[in-house]
């Protein structure tokens, strides 16, 4: 973990509620894709946990949806703002036990951090699969770059406005696979280990206070005891999680 000012680059809306940020600065922290940054926000106690959707040698790309005072406040930052940034927090995937054909299955705002993986494991030469779960049409977001990476993309909606109609779950029964990865709501994840056929790993969207595992305000069951999903996670296997 580093923590540093970064200078906003870019925050633009994706959709009427979802942005995108890339701030310039040091990321020799991110040693994984699925980890997440802390940013401090002024008048603001606690730090926002946002997921890093991409990063190369000089910047990093988050993508955040407005859901409070915080988001709010990072809607109206303009590129050459400088924000105060801890790097490199949380375990992230493994893209070494991916199998030949992965499928990445990203619901809502879950969505971002499965970008840089699927980067990865196109660039090892895995035949990769993504679902995107999302409410209705006009919250769709990343379908066009995901596929410019190369990979199969389903879009799921609730309203059926795009893609099939219903959850990614309606997807994935038709779909072929060796192991998959996935970030979203716990609703989802309960859907989906019903009928998930292979190992995977699951990257949990969570309150957290410290984001540094300091306070053990975040943890989930698993078969080894407790686990920080600041720290110990956000990514965990399938195997040791005790639903």
């Amino acid at each position: 973990m580093t923590q540093g000012m970064y200078t906003v680059t870019e925050n633009t809306p994706l959709t009427s509620s979802v942005y995108r940020m890339r701030l310039a600065g040091d990321t020799s922290a991110l040693t994984a894709p699925g980890q997440f940054i802390n940013i401090r926000l002024d008048g603001h106690f606690l730090r926002r946990p946002i997921s890093v959707c991409d990063y190369d040698a000089e910047s990093i790309t988050i993508i955040y949806k407005v859901v409070g005072k915080g988001t709010e406040q990072m809607a109206q930052i303009q590129a050459g703002q400088t924000l105060d940034v801890l790097c490199g927090l949380g375990n992230g995937f493994s893209v070494e036990k991916s199998g030949e054909r992965p499928v990445l299955v990203g619901g809502g705002v879950g969505v971002p951090p499965l970008y840089h993986l699927c980067k990865q494991l196109i660039a090892k030469g895995k035949t990769v699969s993504v679902v995107l779960g999302f409410n209705s049409a006009d919250e769709v977001f990343y379908k066009n770059e995901f596929e410019a990476l190369g990979a199969t993309v389903f879009v799921a909606t609730a309203d059926g406005t795009l893609g099939t109609k219903g959850f990614v779950t309606d997807v994935l029964g038709d779909l072929d696979y060796d192991y998959f990865y996935t970030c979203g709501p716990m609703p989802m994840f309960l859907a989906m280990e019903k009928i998930m056929r292979t190992s995977g790993q699951y990257s949990f969207e969570e309150r957290m206070g410290c984001g540094f595992g300091a306070c053990m305000g975040c943890s989930c069951k698993t078969k080894y005891g407790n686990k920080r999903i600041c720290r110990d996670g956000p990514v965990l296997e399938r195997e040791e999680i005790i639903w």
